[in-house]
């Protein structure tokens, strides 16, 4: 049997991102461990695991960023009718053109997030379209300004803001959007003529004390975020410590631990299927029964030990004679083994059956108590079920595949027979 693919099988509808999620490496898992061993606040990934966690979360972060773009582009179109209609047209007219700035840096950042890109496109797209945007908001009040120049500077900070809270992004990223917001509001305030030197700084302290903290909340919302990934990595990593342990034990359930090959209960449970997709019929199919001859008196002669040997010697040449990914062996009982043919017609199957034998007596393993020859050998019985025979049960082709095997015992062993039909018994 073909064991690869029973191990490979749960990797095969996997993508890249998946399989590095499922499988971290044995250093990325300790040092997850070793971060949730400690304290939360104290969370830092490693590079491994940052890499990780801005794969993981980028769709989700994207998508975010998008849908805060197109609200802004929403936002500014209807301000600007708004304005038309409660406002001069004066005033209306000072404020379009930065207002109007705002739509394609808006556009630019959200048609970027649509599609992956690399940490460094990422942040300089997201921070030059966020500062474009504040920008545009500054000058919209200064245009205008009046009663709206002091109004737009504070609309300004409370977008920084609502980008602060909502972007899953860097904590430097973040620090970058409130220091370039603070900076700006500072600037203008400064030059503002309505109110004094010290009201601007008053102004801004109160405004930065605000900032802060929401870059504050906003670190801790990353710390749990790592926190959060780095439980679903420790628990994938147990999820795919478990699969594997129990495929292995399907695996060793199913094949025979002295020779590799599957056992009894595989190859029973393989004829059960084949047989319900209706093998004969759609290719028909050849069976294979092989004993290895005088096995009793190389054990009595030579020792067990010996005698395991040489199964697993007999088991390889076996494996080593039969069709990759087509056909299938079993160690069936003691020393017998058999071969499974999936559309195979007489002659591949004698064909097949003559090669096992003739390898496995040119391996020249020693049988020195053997009535044959000094050498071990194997006797083989075919039977075979073709698309134009009449259909038979699998047991019905176990029990002619044993009586061509037992007509091989009788005829001196070490030889090939096929089992015949009511009709032509007799050449056996």
């Amino acid at each position: 049997m073909n064991t690869k693919r029973m191990m490979s099988s749960g990797n095969a509808a996997r993508g890249p991102w998946e399989t590095r999620l499922q499988s971290p490496s044995p250093a990325a898992l300790e040092e997850v461990h070793r971060l949730l061993a400690g304290r939360t606040r104290d969370i830092r990934l490693s590079p491994e695991l940052t890499q990780l966690f801005r794969e993981r979360s980028w769709p989700h972060t994207a998508k975010i960023i998008r849908a805060w773009m197109f609200w802004v582009i929403v936002l500014d179109v209807l301000m600007l009718g708004l304005n038309a209609i409660l406002l001069t047209p004066k005033t209306v007219l000072s404020m379009l053109l930065p207002a109007s700035c705002m739509i394609p840096a808006a556009l630019v950042t959200a048609t970027t997030f649509a599609r992956p890109q690399t940490f460094w496109v990422r942040g300089v797209v997201i921070l030059s379209g966020v500062f474009l945007i504040l920008l545009c908001l500054a000058f919209v009040g200064i245009r205008a300004s009046n009663e709206f120049y002091e109004r737009h500077l504070t609309i300004m900070l409370f977008v920084a803001v609502t980008a602060i809270i909502i972007f899953p992004i860097p904590v430097g990223w973040t620090t970058a959007i409130s220091v370039f917001a603070l900076g700006l509001f500072l600037l203008f305030q400064l030059r503002n003529p309505n109110i004094e030197v010290g009201s601007a700084l008053a102004g801004t302290l109160f405004f930065a004390c605000g900032v802060f903290a929401t870059v504050v909340a906003r670190r801790t919302i990353v710390i749990l975020a790592h926190k959060t990934f780095l439980l679903e990595l420790r628990d994938r990593g147990r999820l795919a410590a478990l699969t594997d342990a129990n495929t292995r034990l399907e695996l060793l359930a199913r094949t025979d631990p002295l020779t590799g090959v599957a056992n009894r209960r595989s190859m029973a449970e393989m004829l059960d299927r084949l047989w319900s997709e209706d093998i004969q019929r759609t290719r028909g199919v050849a069976m294979l029964m092989c004993d290895v001859d005088e096995f009793k008196k190389l054990n009595d002669s030579l020792g067990h030990a010996e005698g395991d040997r040489c199964l697993v010697k007999v088991a390889g040449i076996i494996r080593n004679s039969i069709r990759d990914e087509i056909d299938q062996v079993a160690r069936y009982g003691g020393e017998e083994f058999l071969v499974l043919l999936p559309g195979a017609d007489e002659g591949t199957a004698r064909t097949i059956a003559e090669r096992i034998r003739s390898r496995v007596e040119a391996a020249r393993l020693p049988n020195p108590a053997s009535r044959v020859t000094p050498y071990l050998t194997v006797s083989i019985g075919i039977a075979v079920a073709t698309r134009d025979s009449k259909s038979i049960l699998v047991g019905q082709l176990q029990r002619r595949a044993d009586a061509a095997l037992y007509a091989a015992k009788n005829t001196g062993r070490n030889c090939v027979l096929v089992y015949a039909d009511e009709a032509s018994r007799g050449q056996i």
